[in-house]
């Protein structure tokens, strides 16, 4: 009876909050796009379209990487016919309705960190990432962040397009194919579980260790 008493509590709030919710709708994607439009309406540069195709693009751009942190920094990108031959069959987005890319922010590190943090100590370091944040040629964006194989490492990715809003990366029948695990902007709803599940491992463990620290204090 101690014992739970003593672990209600805890057990309580740490699986009431955001990380451990299945119904949760916080998507870290939609934030971090949501941060990017108040860095560019900041500097008076037009917020950008969130475009749920081109934030799905840029799920299917991470995966290309295939987990390779290392890729990342060596300025290696998939080639441009990867959008046409397997990123818009891979997300349903009609290949004829694909716009030029204008511009792209990728990042990776081990530890899943939040959007405000990804922004500004991962995506934009340098003065040709704020060049490419403000480019004024861009009119939509995408982005995506998942965890690779259900854990580390994150990637964060935004794509930056000049298309038109509601006339490019435009959806086979109307909404992206089901897409795991990850993130991506614009559609109106949360993560794949199996994303939830990885970002909220680290929490699984702290209820863990607060039990067994109960059952350490009661005995």
């Amino acid at each position: 009876m101690a014992i739970s008493f003593f672990l209600a509590p805890v057990l309580l709030f740490l699986l009431s909050s955001p990380a451990f919710a299945a119904d949760s709708k916080n998507n870290p994607a939609d934030q971090l796009v949501a941060v990017i439009n108040a860095n560019r309406t900041t500097a008076k540069s037009l917020a950008l379209f969130d475009n749920p195709g081109l934030g799905c693009i840029a799920l299917q751009y991470i995966k290309a990487y295939q987990g390779q942190c290392s890729e990342v920094g060596n300025m290696k990108k998939p080639p441009d016919s990867s959008f046409a031959d397997t990123f818009a069959p891979n997300c349903g987005v009609q290949a004829q309705t694909l716009s030029p890319i204008t511009g792209r922010l990728l990042g990776c590190q081990s530890m899943y960190i939040n959007p405000e943090e990804a922004f500004s100590n991962i995506l934009v370091q340098n003065s040709q990432s704020i060049e490419i944040l403000h480019n004024k040629n861009h009119t939509q964006i995408g982005a995506a962040v998942t965890g690779t194989d259900g854990g580390s490492p994150y990637f964060w990715c935004v794509l930056f397009s000049n298309g038109m809003k509601n006339v490019s990366f435009v959806f086979e029948n109307g909404e992206a194919k089901p897409v795991h695990p990850g993130c991506f902007s614009g559609n109106n709803d949360e993560c794949s579980s199996g994303f939830r599940f990885a970002v909220r491992k680290s929490g699984i463990w702290a209820v863990v260790a607060l039990a067994l620290l109960g059952l350490a204090y009661i005995h």
